[in-house]
């Protein structure tokens, strides 16, 4: 059964690689562990993709389609909102679901105030030419300042150009209230398979706890909190995100 990775913005897979490692040291690591780009964030971006909200979504459950089984997907930052985009609309493609994300569908959900940057013309523009276009130091400097770990940003900050730029504003201002609102009314669709709910109490970019608690509930999620934890709590603490996993997957292997 594959499992399958999903990273957000600005990041590439190696946002990853301090949990997969710590599952396969702990003898929790599933067979078919897989991390997925999505366009301009690490890969390739195809011809004539508009890197929006729906196009991501197409793209994943493009990628899924071409396992021979469900998946248990993971997905972090916008690669969770990927995940629950693709599991509201395929929820036959994974067998399993987990995302630290869920806030964003919630129906009193505000983008945060980098966001809302993004999605202002000319004002996102300056910004992703500043922020990616600085020295690969000033880069690493600024992930290690939101939350990331040193050694994971030394890794990801290379891969932030404009190619990443330009899907970065394309993405948010697809993703600009009402859309993440109505998108979220399908949310209980996501019930129809097992989901958990990452809720690291010092990411405040995601939403309110309440607002990441009251949309699990609509999915059917349990929620794992991880206290004191970050945004990037994947790379602070990949222990305790390792144990979550387990935790989660094992329950659906013995039930």
């Amino acid at each position: 059964m594959p499992t399958v990775f999903v990273h957000g913005n600005p990041e590439t897979a190696a946002v990853w690689d301090p949990l997969l490692a710590e599952l396969e040291a702990t003898g929790a690591a599933r067979p078919g562990l897989i991390r997925l780009s999505p366009p301009g964030f690490g890969a390739p971006v195809p011809a004539g993709f508009g890197a929006t909200v729906g196009e991501y979504r197409d793209w994943l459950i493009g990628e899924l389609m071409r396992f021979a089984e469900p998946a248990d997907l993971v997905g972090h930052d916008w690669g969770g909102g990927h995940v629950l985009n693709a599991v509201m609309s395929r929820p036959d493609l994974v067998r399993s679901w987990v995302s630290d994300a869920i806030g964003i569908f919630d129906t009193d959900y505000v983008w945060h105030e980098l966001a809302q940057r993004w999605q202002t013309p000319g004002v996102g523009e300056a910004d992703v030419a500043a922020r990616f276009g600085a020295p690969v130091d000033e880069r690493v400097a600024t992930l290690v300042e939101r939350g990331m770990s040193a050694t994971v940003a030394e890794q990801v900050a290379p891969g932030q150009d404009a190619v990443m730029g330009r899907a970065v504003l394309a993405l948010y201002r697809s993703a600009v209230q009402p859309v993440m609102a109505e998108l979220g009314r399908d949310l209980e669709r996501a019930a129809q398979r097992p989901g958990l709910v990452v809720l690291a109490t010092a990411d405040h970019v995601g939403g309110t706890a309440e607002q990441r608690r009251r949309a699990a509930r609509r999915a059917g999620a349990r929620v794992e909190t991880l206290d004191g934890l970050g945004h990037w709590w994947m790379t602070r603490d990949p222990a305790r995100g390792a144990l979550a996993l387990a935790g989660f997957w094992t329950s659906l292997d013995n039930g």
